[in-house]
């Protein structure tokens, strides 16, 4: 007899061994698995603390499941938490029951689940009820019932409770922004004790079209010197800045007062 039998004989009888012992773990395994669900219930690998999730209509308490207990106007739901139940639409969880939403009069359902309401377009919510967005004369509805609830038409300014013309002065026209009083100048004309003034560019100037300061700007080589325009005098060494309205020394020079070094 070869000396390597008895060595194989060994290994085979060991890996013999080792596949009974896997098999009866494996058995005793799934039997322990087996008994720790509990009734109503279904292995889930989902279910990553015990194995096991609760059919539906059941309800996981305590390690076990217990069954639903489905209120009037309910369905059951598929999740493991909470009461396993939610209410129909129209209706609202009051403890163990669903109670009917009650919407009044110019009012309908809201929410996805239809647990709450809101009044319709042209109402807004008084005290539990829905009453109707009085709007002024030369107004309409908003988008939405917050505030007044109402806009005045173009042309129109908001008082408390209704809508006035708005006085456009001469040379001005409509304009809406914040701070304005619903009008603003044309171009060439600036604000000037609720008037429009018009903006008188010097020589070599132009209107600038801005609301702020004088209304006007120097042409370029030009520069501002009180009501005028100036030429710019470019010392040695400089050209006129970005602006075109002051200058600035040549690479590698550098200004000192009115000169170039």
């Amino acid at each position: 007899m070869s000396p390597r039998k008895p060595v194989f004989a060994l290994i085979a009888f060991a890996v013999a061994n080792l596949a009974v012992f896997a098999n009866t773990s494996g058995l005793a395994n799934a039997q322990t698995v087996a008994a720790a669900i509990p009734e109503n219930a279904t292995a889930s690998a989902r279910a990553y603390r015990n194995g096991w999730r609760c059919n539906k209509g059941f309800i996981a308490v305590d390690g076990r499941c217990e069954v639903v207990n489905l209120p009037e106007n309910a369905y059951l739901t598929e999740s493991r938490y909470g009461d396993g139940w939610g209410c129909n639409y129209g209706h609202k969880q009051d403890r163990d029951t669903c109670i009917r939403v009650r919407a009044p009069q110019n009012a309908r359902l809201s929410g996805a689940s239809g647990d709450a309401w809101q009044c319709k377009r042209g109402y807004r919510e008084h005290e539990a009820s829905c009453v109707a967005i009085k709007v002024p004369p030369n107004g309409y509805l908003a988008a939405n019932s917050s505030g007044s609830g109402w806009n005045c038409d173009r042309g129109y300014q908001a008082t408390t409770r209704s809508c006035v013309p708005i006085e456009v002065p001469a040379n001005g026209h409509l304009a809406f922004s914040t701070g304005n009083p619903g009008w603003a100048c044309d171009r060439g004309y600036r604000e000037v004790d609720d008037a429009c003034a018009r903006i008188n560019a010097p020589e070599n100037g132009y209107v600038s079209g801005l609301t702020s300061g004088e209304g006007w700007e120097c042409d370029h080589g030009y520069r501002k010197s009180r009501q005028t325009c100036v030429p710019v005098e470019l010392p040695e060494n400089s050209h006129l800045d970005f602006s075109g309205n002051d200058w600035t020394c040549n690479q590698p020079y550098r200004r000192q007062q009115n000169s170039c070094v």
